[in-house]
């Protein structure tokens, strides 16, 4: 099953060339490389918020293999959804799944359930590829995962088998959540809440993150997977977190009174 583009000419651009060339504008090679358990990644439009995600993928040493964590926009299928088996396409060319960790990961989760009806539309996930395949071509394989559960027990749960099979299957693969900050307010309050937010982040605390969001108000979309990844770096002996770079959509729209923010996180494990 290839999974077609769903969003390519509304949140990206829909021609290969165009594509390459607006990640490449949005990344730099020269920059030193982390080696990253988990990262956090915005997924608007890239004229909103590629700068931030170029900057993450820029000083992350991608290896050959991610868990993609995404929230459910869409409001369809299961709660947590997984696609075991296939590909999906950009205008880059097509990006394969990783069969072989997904059976994992479902044996470790049974709550995770096969559904390609949670993808089908959801653009959280598919704006990440060109990334990955800009700068790894098409070696990469990836689990995508839609996570529309949000109690803390279920993503304490997810937490725990994506670091229980990534310790048996590929211990170098990264978690990848992928979040934009809090919506709709003004640029002053969607900073202040943020900060609130990604305060919890680099401090490593899936728990604090998960009530903050909650007890604050802070309409962090993707709050599950974040902290969910969160869980699973804490348990992968995860070394410390560092805030790459933080914007909101008033940098390019203008319009202050009603932004979107984006904080792009690398999750650090031990040093090689």
């Amino acid at each position: 099953m290839v999974r077609l583009p769903a969003v390519a000419g509304r949140f990206y651009p829909a021609s290969r060339a165009a594509l390459s060339s607006t990640v490449e504008s949005f990344v730099d090679p020269c920059l030193s490389q982390t080696r990253a358990l988990g990262i956090v990644v915005p997924h608007a439009g890239y004229v909103y918020s590629g700068p931030v995600a170029g900057a993450v993928y820029s000083q992350t040493r991608l290896p050959s293999r991610s868990i993609i964590l995404c929230p459910n926009h869409t409001g369809l299928g299961k709660p947590l959804a997984i696609m075991r088996e296939g590909s999906w396409r950009t205008p880059l060319g097509d990006l394969p799944i990783d069969t072989e960790m997904c059976a994992a990961l479902m044996h470790a989760d049974s709550d995770l359930e096969d559904d390609s009806v949670a993808h089908k539309y959801e653009h959280a996930v598919e704006v990440q590829l060109p990334f990955l395949q800009h700068l790894q071509g098409a070696s990469h394989r990836f689990i995508p995962i839609v996570v529309g559960r949000g109690t803390w027990e279920a993503l304490s749960a997810l937490g725990e088998a994506i670091a229980e099979t990534i310790l048996k299957v590929d211990r170098s693969t990264l978690i990848i959540a992928s979040s934009d900050m809090n919506h709709y307010e003004s640029d002053t309050i969607t900073r202040a809440k943020d900060s609130r937010a990604v305060d919890r982040i680099l401090e490593r605390d899936p728990r604090g993150l998960w009530q903050t969001v909650r007890q604050e108000g802070i309409s962090m979309c993707g709050v599950g997977p974040v902290t969910a990844m969160l869980v699973a770096g804490n348990l992968l002996q995860a070394k410390s977190a560092k805030l790459v770079r933080y914007a909101t959509s008033a940098e390019t729209s203008g319009d202050f009174e009603r932004v979107v923010g984006y904080a792009g996180v690398i999750l650090e494990g031990a040093a090689e």
